[in-house]
């Protein structure tokens, strides 16, 4: 992704007088030192849910944290997780595989990594009007595997979203054990989230007796939010799908955070 998405902009009515902001937040972890970004528009004096965003393979760069920003508009406070640590910052997409495969494969330490960005986005909000009874987590691929990981771990979160995510459970969650509305944005044709995977995520959410829905987008692949995928039957960009993914975030959240 190396552009701001454009149907974010007009989704979510930024207008003249936004200030986004963007704090780079340092934290540290087992030894291991990461880099954040809480993302927030300070000319908004009054409480708002926040959400940890934890972004696609390619991890915290620009385009992502631009991605951020449009997604916080004035509705939220945004912390963007670092899931590789700060001495990892993938340049293509090899690097991002091997980035990738490391935190995707062990589910422990990818549950600890992404509920530490919980604990930084509850720490740093504090100072710049968080609410912090309403938070919850939305992720982008690799992220959208984390959100719902985040869900699975039982950490107290109004609700998670993963946009074309994978849902895979190597851990699968025990009954009663996710306390998070759970929604999944899938790509219908997406070859990487195969009809046996999306399956066995229904039957884990059953099983665990979350509150949980699944949306599948007929003719979308994977990444149909990132508007540089252009593999076609692979990674694809689709604006409409993209849209509608969007306004079912904001819906979705506007339910979760209603209590």
């Amino acid at each position: 992704m190396k552009r701001v998405l454009g149907v974010l902009a007009g989704l979510l009515a930024l207008t003249a007088t936004a200030k986004p902001v963007q704090k780079p937040v340092v934290y540290e972890l087992e030894g291991t030192k990461f880099e954040g970004v809480l993302v927030y528009d300070d000319a908004v004096k009054t409480p708002r849910p926040g959400l940890v965003l934890v972004p696609n393979w390619l991890g915290v760069n620009d385009p992502n944290v631009k991605q951020a920003v449009q997604v916080a508009g004035k509705q939220y406070v945004i912390f963007v997780a670092d899931l590789y640590g700060q001495a990892v910052r993938p340049k293509n997409t090899d690097e991002a595989a091997k980035a990738a495969g490391t935190v995707k494969g062990d589910r422990n330490l990818l549950r600890a990594r992404v509920n530490k960005a919980l604990d930084v986005l509850r720490t740093e909000g504090k100072a710049v009007k968080l609410d912090a009874k309403k938070l919850g987590a939305i992720g982008f691929c690799l992220g959208g595997t984390a959100a719902l990981e985040l869900a699975r771990s039982g950490a107290p979160v109004a609700g998670v979203v993963s946009f074309h995510g994978g849902l895979d459970a190597p851990l699968p969650a025990a009954e009663g054990s996710i306390t998070a509305k759970v929604l999944a944005l899938h790509g219908a044709e997406d070859p990487f989230v195969p009809p046996a995977e999306v399956k066995g995520f229904e039957e884990e959410m059953r099983k665990a007796k979350a509150d949980w829905e699944l949306v599948s987008y007929g003719g979308a692949v994977h990444s149909f939010t990132d508007v540089d995928a252009n593999a076609p039957g692979q990674f694809q960009y689709n604006a409409k799908v993209a849209r509608r993914a969007y306004l079912a975030m904001n819906n979705f959240f506007a339910e979760a955070f209603a209590k």
